[in-house]
């Protein structure tokens, strides 16, 4: 068994009552996606987190699988366990239930948070090689008050020392386990007042004003906001492709992640998908990441037959690890057969899936060409395909 040495423990079982009508809040769209999809994207794509657990409630299975999506194949997501009453308790089972892992750190984090970036997350981490625990936490800036029994003011409070705690937080597996084992019956607000109890050393690092955690309902309309703000400081690329294939001797032709019933297929050195190929080369383009056959040689046997999804899911992450995003694909199959418009909706939701993007930012169409050329002989068949990418503003 591979070890773990870092795991990221995102708490989602609780209810959200005070974020009003809408269901847990977790589950709520932000610009299209889950919050609970973000949270946990954010921990999936940092190079330190060598897994993710998931603490859900144990009514939301089918809700957090169709949150998650194509997140569900991500090798470093666990299986999602249960939480209990409180909090408190549902950390303390997601804790117990990673001790086979043995990881050496845990990060614990509010699926609420949608908005945690990589810096934090990494300062958190580095912390704990001089503490038992850190957390992420933003200094005090307004003048804070306590008020008396009769709503008064009773005095000011002094604001030099006084941080706002955030999520993640971070410890020392063992460490916090025993902490949280040794805390069930207590009442204690966050993991870092488990920690303090149990006498535990917690550094405090910057976090980000950026990672609000979404409780009343008019938070998301500042998510919202915030979502607004962060997309135009991005810059739009867009990438084209075009491939072909000629027909052979066969009996279903792959297109777009879909297979057609044909009298023919497709020749090629992989399952011949001209549509994912030229999606592919699309999207490689678009952040100048040269064509496919630079990362898959034709060449080399081991893509001998191997499905075209595998090509697709490399141009995803790669545009992943330029911090960008997948705006919108439109691909057009140029052939007289297949019928490509009975197949439209599956390619269009086996697209959607791969790249982990709305469906409704994939387009499949199809032409012909009147008979003429080789697609209009039925030699074989063409693909186009076009995509716009965001990636983050440089001067």
């Amino acid at each position: 068994m591979v070890k773990l040495n870092t795991i990221a423990v995102i708490v989602a079982a609780g209810r959200g009552a005070r974020a009003g009508a809408g269901g847990p809040k977790q589950y709520r769209q932000l610009s299209g996606r889950a919050v609970i999809a973000r949270t946990a994207e954010a921990f999936l794509a940092h190079p330190d987190i060598d897994g993710v657990r998931v603490i859900i409630h144990r009514d939301d299975r089918e809700e957090y699988d169709a949150a998650m999506g194509p997140l569900l194949k991500d090798k470093k997501l666990m299986e999602p366990v249960t939480g209990g009453a409180e909090r408190q308790d549902s950390v303390r089972l997601g804790l117990e239930s990673i001790v086979a892992e043995e990881p050496m750190r845990v990060l614990i984090h509010d699926a609420a948070r949608p908005f945690i970036d990589e810096a934090t997350i990494t300062r958190v981490i580095n912390a704990l090689d001089t503490a038992d625990g850190a957390i992420a936490a933003l200094p005090v800036h307004d003048t804070i008050k306590r008020e008396d029994a009769d709503g008064k003011i009773e005095t000011t409070v002094p604001r030099d020392a006084l941080w706002r705690a955030q999520t993640p937080q971070g410890f020392h597996f063992d460490k916090i386990l025993a902490a949280h084992r040794a805390a069930q019956g207590k009442v204690l607000t966050d993991d870092a007042a488990v920690a303090e109890e149990a006498g535990l050393v917690v550094a405090l690092v910057p976090g980000s004003p950026d990672n609000m955690k979404l409780t009343q309902a008019e938070d998301f309309g500042m998510a919202e906001t915030l979502l607004g703000r962060k997309d135009n400081q991005m810059e739009y690329r867009t990438g084209h492709g075009y491939d072909v294939h000629a027909f052979e001797d066969g009996n279903a032709v792959m297109l777009c992640g879909v297979e057609i019933p044909h009298d023919k297929k497709l020749k090629g050195h992989s399952d011949a998908d001209a549509g994912m190929h030229a999606l592919t080369d699309a999207i490689l383009g678009a952040i100048g990441e040269g064509d496919i056959g630079d990362h898959f040689p034709p060449s080399d046997p081991q893509w001998k037959g191997a499905p075209s999804h595998v090509f697709l899911e490399k141009a995803r992450d790669l545009v992943a690890q330029y911090q960008g995003k997948i705006v919108h694909c439109d691909v057009t199959l140029i052939c007289e057969t297949p019928k490509i418009g009975p197949h439209r909706d599956r390619m269009r939701a086996a697209l959607a899936l791969i790249l982990d993007i709305d469906e409704p930012r994939i387009s499949v169409k199809a032409t012909t060409t009147e008979k003429l050329g080789f697609t209009g002989r039925g030699e074989g068949l063409a693909a186009m395909a076009t995509a716009t990418i965001a990636l983050p503003a440089t001067e």
